[in-house]
């Protein structure tokens, strides 16, 4: 069995992974293998089936960062699963660890943002800028370490590097991204940013959803964990 894949759930019609950061959920220019198949090949192993594995892409998570990721396992659930996100139906939860705790503890962030294609990023500009989209998010602060913060984050909109472009905005980095002015990279070459939770109704079943992924084997993550849930 293909044991570096982590199967938080699985039915018939769906089937959901927690990636590390090293995963990359679709094909790119680097040709590695992804995410899809290492699902596929999970499958077909599992279930002993000849032929094609179905296995459709709902949506994307950056390679850096670690996490839920759900994927279709028929056609009729890739259809609504893709509905269900272009709709905001689906309800995602981030834990992110900052350099810094943001000010104030909690909120509401509205920007509007611009897709750079020619290196990857995204940035905060006007709203009348050409291209850009509004993105919203909401945050709160859920422990306090000595020199790190862990934020919970919310999405209202799913747009490129929404929540690190956001962060960044607001002097509230995540640790180990480089790309939005984290001061070192993490040992891993991922960046403290995890899709933490999901919650939708199950596109075929119609019953509730409601999954959560474990840190990444990290003694911060794990203190800061401990920590956040001693708060609760």
């Amino acid at each position: 069995m293909n044991n570096d894949l982590n199967v938080l759930y699985e039915d018939n019609h769906i089937i959901i992974v927690s990636k590390t950061c090293h995963d990359i959920v679709q094909g790119d220019k680097t040709g590695d293998t992804t995410l899809a198949d290492k699902v596929k090949a999970y499958i077909k192993e599992k279930y002993a089936k000849p032929g094609a594995v179905f296995c459709g892409v709902t949506h994307r998570l950056d390679r850096p960062t670690s996490g839920i990721v759900v994927f279709a396992r028929t056609s009729k659930a890739l259809e609504r699963l893709n509905k269900m996100f272009a709709e905001h139906k689906v309800k995602k939860t981030y834990w992110a660890i900052t350099e810094h705790a943001p000010v104030p503890e909690s909120g509401e962030l509205r920007h509007w943002l611009k897709r750079i294609e020619k290196n990857n990023k995204t940035i905060v500009t006007d709203k009348d800028a050409k291209d850009s989209k509004e993105a919203i998010l909401t945050y709160k602060t859920i422990a306090q370490g000595d020199r790190y913060t862990l934020v919970e984050v919310n999405l209202k909109t799913g747009r490129h590097h929404q929540i690190r472009a956001q962060l960044s905005a607001i002097k509230c980095v995540i640790k180990g991204d480089l790309k939005y002015g984290a001061k070192r990279s993490n040992a891993d070459g991922g960046i403290s940013l995890h899709a933490r939770r999901i919650e939708f109704e199950h596109p075929v079943s119609k019953v509730m959803i409601d999954v959560t992924a474990p840190v990444p084997d990290d003694n911060l993550w794990k203190a800061l964990e401990r920590m956040a849930t001693t708060a609760e």
